[in-house]
């Protein structure tokens, strides 16, 4: 059983984002963060998710992803994400995030918990600190396909 706990955030929507992961399996624990210099929240919890999937060594792993979410776990507990595959991704955005997902959620036995956001759950406090800690650093990583698409979107 892993414990995954998650948080994304931005200054600014869009603006620096970064999210926060914490793995936790046993004695095993693991924190993961990296901060972009234009994103958006949303984008950095569902990345938060995905960079924490990929960290798994192991195929076939009964994992529980808490998050404060609900953009993420709407979208996969209300199904609304096979809706949005169906159509395409019309009009949705962050389809390359929620494919990368998708690849991922077939490698595990995913189960969401959502968690009030700054409440006190010191999981999520602590990945919510590392999300901001991380945007606040110099030299952020880049979301390429974020900002291609609005470089598209502010052509129009």
């Amino acid at each position: 059983m892993i414990e995954i706990f998650t948080d994304g955030a931005a200054s600014g929507n869009p603006g620096p984002g970064g999210y926060g992961a914490i793995l936790r399996s046993g004695k095993h624990y693991k924190e993961l963060s990296a901060g972009y210099r234009r994103t958006t929240n949303n984008r950095m919890e569902l990345l938060a998710v995905i960079r924490a999937l990929e960290a798994l060594k192991n195929i076939n792993q009964t994992v529980t992803i808490c998050s404060d979410s609900k953009y993420v776990i709407d979208a996969i507990e209300k199904r609304w994400l096979q809706g949005w595959v169906q159509k395409g991704f019309a009009g949705k955005k962050n389809k390359d995030l929620w494919l990368r997902y998708l690849e991922l959620s077939r490698l595990h036995m995913i189960k969401f918990i959502w968690v009030r956001g700054h409440a006190g759950h010191p999981e999520n406090e602590r990945c919510d600190e590392l999300a901001v800690n991380a945007y606040k650093q110099k030299n952020l990583l880049i979301d390429t396909v974020f900002e291609a698409e609005e470089g598209k979107a502010n052509l129009s």
